[in-house]
């Protein structure tokens, strides 16, 4: 993929998704890994039938909503090692090459990585990591609620370490 600046990327995506029919109910450019865009919950199942191939909600949907979104991750930076209580996640790179690291327990093991049309599902409480690697690395992202009394949310995060101090 040829360098590209966030701003164009970011107005590229918001095209893509567009054009795709996608309702976009927010787009946050300010994260200091890079930023995301929500996607209206109605529209998960085409959202995973354009970006997770052959999965049906019924059988991705633990309980409730999914939470479409698109994720938008720097070169060089990395989200926090992290985990959570109420979701499970599945992860698919639409874009570039990304870096995930995943571990049972608190401590990180090596880095994979993966390449557009690649795919990973994270297990709730499941520690992981998304990383930055060269270029900009775009991924679609679908959240299993577990819970279907209290769904998960920004504060379902338990950041284990954190580049950015939160």
């Amino acid at each position: 993929m040829a360098h590209i600046d966030k701003t164009d990327l970011f107005n590229e995506t918001a095209e893509q998704l567009n054009s795709l029919g996608f309702t976009v109910e927010n787009i946050d450019q300010n994260r200091p890994w890079g930023g995301f865009f929500v996607i209206e919950e109605n529209q998960a199942q085409n959202f995973a039938n354009e970006f997770f191939e052959g999965l049906d909600i019924k059988d991705l949907k633990i309980s409730g909503k999914l939470s479409p979104k698109i994720l938008i991750v720097a070169p060089n930076k990395r989200l926090s090692w992290q985990y959570h209580h109420r979701r499970a996640e599945i992860w698919r790179v639409i874009r570039g090459e990304v870096g995930v690291a995943t571990s049972q327990n608190d401590e990180q093991h090596e880095i994979k990585i993966l390449k557009e049309g690649d795919y990973i599902r994270l297990a709730q409480g499941e520690r992981h990591r998304l990383i930055g690697l060269n270029e900009y690395g775009v991924v679609a992202e679908i959240w299993q609620h577990t819970d279907s009394a209290s769904p998960s949310d920004e504060d379902d995060i338990v950041r284990i370490q954190d580049d950015f101090g939160r």
